[in-house]
């Protein structure tokens, strides 16, 4: 999904797959590439990866609200967000945030915003799948 200054998906493909398709900056000085990597600790015990799940209508409907919010806020910048969805293994990108200005410090700017705002609104749930898991739910 897109609008004139946001792209934005959520899918399957691994941030590597959709970051090997971006064409570089011609017009921007900074290009500003943020990768959110599954750690190997959760809770202080090894994990092997992270399950993403999400609500897509409202996700997509979340992200293109974050987008038109920005682009008012903080205009003269394009944005790139794509988060993956399914098992994502430790050591590997969940998120990327694209972010590109005619300057860097806007670029940091920007893209700290579009982060916090992702994770304040957007229905993406993770639940770690523990290295000692067998199998069965973790809980109560």
């Amino acid at each position: 999904m897109a609008s004139p200054h946001f792209v934005y998906s959520v899918s399957t493909r691994s941030v590597a797959e959709v970051e090997a398709e971006l064409d570089p900056s011609t017009v921007h000085g900074a290009d500003l590439r943020f990768h959110g990597v599954v750690r190997d600790l959760e809770e202080g015990r090894p994990i092997v990866g992270i399950e993403y799940s999400h609500y897509e209508g409202m996700a997509l409907k979340e992200l293109h609200r974050i987008g038109e919010s920005m682009g008012s806020d903080l205009p003269d910048h394009l944005a790139l967000v794509h988060h993956v969805i399914g098992l994502v293994p430790a050591g590997v990108a969940s998120i990327l945030i694209r972010v590109q200005t005619a300057h860097s410090a806007a670029a940091f700017e920007i893209c700290r915003e579009y982060l916090k705002r992702i994770k304040m609104t957007v229905p993406i749930w993770k639940r770690p799948v523990f290295s000692d898991e067998t199998g069965r739910e973790e809980g109560p």
